[in-house]
């Protein structure tokens, strides 16, 4: 994963990417704003958001998204039968 070299965030708190708490309590939703900002700032987005998508659940801001987005992301992603 050559692209995590070039990420922004490993110049900040690994922490900030995973907000502790309520998704929908203030301080939550806070640093999940914070830790989204570094994402939108960084050149490697896109494969940091791809490799999330494959490795499929997890906890934590990965390309800019949590994992409730992630999953929404997949569902449409995934071909409906009938």
């Amino acid at each position: 994963m050559e692209w995590r070299e070039r990420a922004i965030c490993l110049a900040e708190d690994p922490d900030l990417f995973f907000p502790v708490g309520n998704s929908g309590s203030g301080p939550t939703l806070i640093q999940t704003d914070e830790a989204k900002a570094v994402c939108r700032r960084c050149p490697v987005r896109e494969q940091c958001l791809d490799w999330a998508l494959d490795a499929g659940p997890m906890d934590g801001i990965w390309g800019g998204t949590t994992e409730q987005e992630r999953r929404a992301m997949a569902r449409r992603l995934v071909p409906s039968g009938g």
